[in-house]
């Protein structure tokens, strides 16, 4: 495989939680394969997109659920992964920001790349998916895919 892929599979993940906000963006986007010349380049975007800019400098074991998921997606949008795999995302935050990364979701997958999106919530997957597959009583199942949807593979 070639590109860069970016991940949010887990809550937190990447993350340590004694160090601040942006001493985790460094550290994710370094596991993310990103120079910190990079990282220092990207920093603004990645703290703008977040809406956390005034808890940046504090340790991460202060931040809420929903603000340890505003960086983690900020962080693993603004690197230009080639794939995005998403686990759930949209699950935690406020309705605008998770209106924010649908809008940025789109734009990647407008854009042609590769996104892998895991949930529960059907609509979500329709809203950004072309294809799915998904078990049904332990059978492999395939949908949105040219009309042949809710066939057994």
């Amino acid at each position: 495989m070639n590109g860069r892929v970016a991940a949010l599979l887990e809550l937190g993940s990447g993350f340590h939680p004694d160090l601040t906000g942006a001493e985790n963006i460094q550290l994710n986007a370094a596991l993310l394969g990103l120079t910190r010349k990079r990282t220092d380049y990207l920093f603004d975007s990645i703290v703008e997109f977040s809406g956390i800019a005034d808890f940046i400098h504090e340790p991460l074991r202060t931040y809420s659920t929903g603000m340890m998921m505003r960086l983690g997606f900020s962080v693993a949008v603004n690197v230009d992964p080639d794939i995005l795999i998403l686990d759930e995302v949209f699950a935690v935050g406020d309705q605008n920001f998770q209106a924010k990364c649908r809008e940025k979701v789109l734009e990647f997958k407008k854009s042609g790349k590769t996104m892998l999106c895991v949930s529960h919530a059907t609509t979500t997957l329709h809203q950004l998916c072309d294809r799915a597959i998904w078990l049904d009583h332990g059978q492999l199942m395939r949908g949105w895919d040219g009309g042949r949807s809710n066939h057994a593979l």
